[in-house]
């Protein structure tokens, strides 16, 4: 298949990656590469030039210390480049002879201008409703070559009011990528990810030493009034930051983990640092919020629904008694990525062929 690739432009899609988004597009638009398909990913100018990459938008104003394109009076600005860049290459798209049209951008443009466009779409959604999609999806649902498909079932659930019946392929990753650590030091836990309030940062570091655990903390600071306001005040002998790791580093300090604490503070519709800590065979302790409860298993993790630390105290006690082995085969089972890339090619293949009933997406 000739499959053309639509990034978000908010940062560019390069290691070390800002998130699970910038993660999943690098991975699958290798791996459908690899899988013989002729990929052109659309991002922005400073992704990695190792991927098949066409530039739609430039990183002259990307600001690589503070992980934005311009400064807090220019938001503007951002929004009107982003309009552009998808406006213009979706304008010209059906010229390019692609067979299908993979959506990750999470910009309403794409959607909208589906309607004009002959060539099938898969838009993914990759976050629970937000305004400008939702208003998007609203308006041209009943077009016949876009097809909607979400990253967990708990994010399908959110957009059932405005797509009743929208397909589930869970994220995944290269199992290959991440060594199965069967036994460890085990005299840590580890909160990995960005540094952002959407994280809860500072609610990993309160339960671990209500635990009594020692906690490592890597990731950037994606935000530093929440980190300055609320993470920093918890230094202490026990808490050792590390800034961004590289992928070898991640994965020694996820594998020689005695638990990985995950703390979304919204419904987050996925996480990768779940799949992760699995693969490398580290349980998980942390909030009962948007995809874990339905990948974390008993064997694998303990949840808290409240947000309360001595009840994540508890979990992290909990999870640090569980099979390592359990929780490698439970990634093995079912967030290995080549599982969720067959899983698109399928898709693709029934769009192309248009084999599935339109009216019911």
């Amino acid at each position: 298949m000739k499959i053309g690739i639509i990034a978000h432009l908010k940062h560019p899609i390069r290691k070390p990656f800002m998130g699970g988004l910038e993660a999943f597009t690098y991975d699958i638009t290798n791996l459908l590469a690899k899988r013989g398909h002729d990929v052109t990913l659309f991002a922005s100018e400073h992704s990695d030039p190792n991927l098949p990459l066409r530039s739609i938008m430039s990183d002259s104003d990307y600001d690589r210390e503070t992980f934005s394109r311009f400064r807090s009076h220019e938001l503007s600005e951002d929004f009107i480049s982003t309009h552009h860049a998808y406006l213009e290459l979706m304008q010209d798209i059906d010229n390019e002879g692609f067979d299908i049209i993979f959506n990750n951008s999470l910009n309403y443009v794409p959607i909208t201008m589906s309607s004009i466009v002959q060539t099938p779409m898969v838009t993914v959604l990759h976050t629970p409703p937000i305004f400008e999609m939702k208003r998007a999806i609203s308006k041209i649902k009943s077009y016949t070559n876009m097809k909607y498909v979400s990253v967990s079932a708990s994010n399908a659930k959110s957009w059932q009011p405005y797509l009743p019946s929208c397909e589930v392929i869970n994220n995944g990753i290269d199992l290959k990528r991440w060594n199965f650590q069967k036994e460890n030091d085990r005299d840590y836990v580890l909160w990995f990810g960005r540094i952002h309030p959407d994280k809860g940062t500072h609610h990993a570091i309160e339960g671990a030493l209500k635990a009594g655990k020692r906690i490592k903390i890597a990731g950037s600071v994606a935000d530093r009034h929440y980190f300055e306001t609320y993470v920093q005040p918890l230094s202490c002998d026990r808490v050792e930051f590390l800034d961004l790791c590289t992928h070898a580093q991640l994965n020694e300090l996820i594998g020689n983990a005695e638990v990985s604490i995950i703390t979304p503070c919204w419904d987050e519709p996925f996480g990768l640092v779940v799949a992760e800590s699995l693969a490398c065979g580290t349980p998980i302790a942390g909030f009962s919020r948007g995809a874990l409860p339905y990948i974390i298993t008993e064997k694998t993790g303990c949840l808290t629904s409240s947000m309360n630390s001595e009840e994540l105290a508890q979990c992290i006690l909990s999870a640090s008694k569980l099979s390592r082995k359990d929780c490698r085969e439970s990634a093995e089972h079912s967030l290995g990525m080549e599982k969720m890339v067959a899983s698109y090619e399928d898709l693709f293949h029934r769009v192309i062929d248009k084999s599935y009933l339109p009216h019911a997406i």
